[in-house]
């Protein structure tokens, strides 16, 4: 027994070994999401602008979507709107969606600063962000035109991210990729 002790720190060392060397070269910003390639979940919330009228995963069907979890609270969403406004002035299709936010803040928000989206989403409970396994601002989802999930981006969309990742898959989805 004592000498199965002495072994007992080498093989818990290989394990860590193991552990860390998996991790090794992996990109953080990237998260598998059970969604990729998969239906967005149904959802049925309010518009920012327009509290009275009711949206869901019908609405982001007919094109190529960027759907933008944000909120006013997330200092890395200040960071990533600037990227944003420039796609949206490129003509990119950007829905965005106020996560656990207070809708007057995020209304103020958008005034002072523009608004890069077609329409924003709020889920001031986080209910779409939990269906949408979502671990805290920012983070953007590429939905096909049939409503699909094609790609998850964690933390903020930024040049390199839309040059390397997500224009490239845009570019396939509308080859019929």
């Amino acid at each position: 027994m004592r000498r199965l002790m002495l072994f007992l720190p080498v093989v818990l060392a290989v394990i860590l070994g193991a552990i860390l060397y998996n991790g090794i070269g992996k990109d953080p910003s990237h998260l598998d999401s059970a969604l990729v390639g998969r239906q967005v979940p149904d959802f049925h919330l309010p518009l920012l602008q327009q509290p009275d009228k009711m949206v869901g995963p019908e609405q982001l069907k007919g094109k190529t979507v960027l759907l933008n979890v944000w909120a006013t609270w997330c200092p890395t969403c200040e960071m990533e709107y600037p990227y944003l406004m420039q796609l949206a002035k490129q003509g990119v299709y950007i829905v965005g969606v106020d996560y656990k936010d207070d809708p007057a803040k995020a209304k103020q928000w958008i005034e002072q600063r523009g608004n890069p989206y077609a329409y924003v989403i709020q889920d001031n409970k986080g209910t779409l962000g939990f269906d949408l396994g979502v671990y805290g601002a920012p983070e953007t989802f590429l939905i096909d035109p049939k409503g699909i999930v094609r790609y998850r981006q964690v933390g903020a969309l930024d040049s390199q991210a839309w040059k390397n990742k997500i224009k490239p898959l845009i570019d396939k989805i509308g080859q019929g990729g």
